[in-house]
């Protein structure tokens, strides 16, 4: 229970808009220990309280998500801990957002996907059964009509609207398919991040579309490069959010907005010190 927990409630509701502020401020430096006391003050039948509440607990997460995620940098090596990263970005961008309910949805896909695969099914059975349900089924596609778009680079954005990037795809595909005991690995193709189930490669962005090497060297002829055999390694969870990160930098870039740019060059930094 906080201390002086009437007082709060009196300070959150004065006219004066410094003193609410202050108060926030300084609720907010409670950090993380404070989190379950504070949600307990969202059950309040008070909307003025419960507003400036859920923004103390938004600044809160949305900074202990970026001291998780710089550890995360120095040190990534698992699928789980590339998941973990990708949710912590979204908790930076988006403060509040319930994490929970979306993983509670990718659970459950991946709960339909396990039920529908046969035993003994084939590289590429299994490749279309979970290419149906992420493209056709829910409707996951790339979003090639607003594609800088940051939205398009969180996750729970992703899951909300159904579009997104290259590699936000690919990692939702692989994110489903990890928990159905399935292997999707991300495939750092240049210009066009693609997975690949067993032998069978395919493109979360054009709606599973699979793929052969020469749509690989196709992809790559555009950018005037020779296929090489380099180009279709696994690739590594470090990897995987360096490019995300890479992504966003550039959007920020393009914005000229100098916080996030900066913010996003100092992980990549962490993930590739050289």
């Amino acid at each position: 229970m906080l201390k002086h927990r009437q007082a709060i409630i009196r300070l959150l509701k004065d006219d004066d808009p410094e003193t609410v502020l202050l108060t926030k401020n300084q609720l907010a430096q409670g950090g993380a220990d404070t989190i379950a006391d504070l949600r307990d003050l969202l059950n309040l039948d008070d909307e003025e309280v419960t507003f400036h509440i859920r923004d103390v607990l938004g600044e809160i997460e949305s900074r202990e998500a970026k001291q998780r995620l710089e550890v995360i940098c120095r040190g990534i090596r698992t699928q789980e801990e590339l998941e973990e990263a990708c949710w912590l970005l979204a908790q930076v961008f988006l403060p509040g957002v319930e994490i929970s309910h979306y993983n509670a949805l990718l659970s459950n896909w991946a709960r339909t996907l396990r039920e529908r695969m046969p035993a003994g099914a084939s590289d590429l059975q299994q490749t279309q059964i979970l290419t149906h349900l992420m493209s056709r089924e829910l409707g996951f596609h790339g979003n090639s009509d607003d594609y800088y778009n940051v939205k398009n680079s969180l996750l729970p954005c992703v899951i909300d609207s159904r579009v997104g990037i290259p590699i936000s795809l690919s990692v939702l595909y692989i994110a489903v398919a990890r928990r159905a005991a399935v292997t999707v690995e991300g495939i750092n193709l240049p210009g066009h991040f693609v997975v690949r189930l067993g032998s069978v490669l395919f493109d979360p962005f054009h709606e599973g579309r699979m793929l052969t090497p020469r749509d690989c060297a196709e992809i790559l002829a555009r950018q005037s490069l020779t296929l090489e055999s380099v180009h279709l390694q696994t690739a590594s969870p470090r990897l995987v959010l360096m490019r995300m990160l890479a992504n966003l930098l550039y959007i920020f870039e393009g914005e000229d907005d100098n916080e996030l740019h900066q913010q996003m060059a100092a992980w990549i930094r962490l993930l590739d010190p050289k």
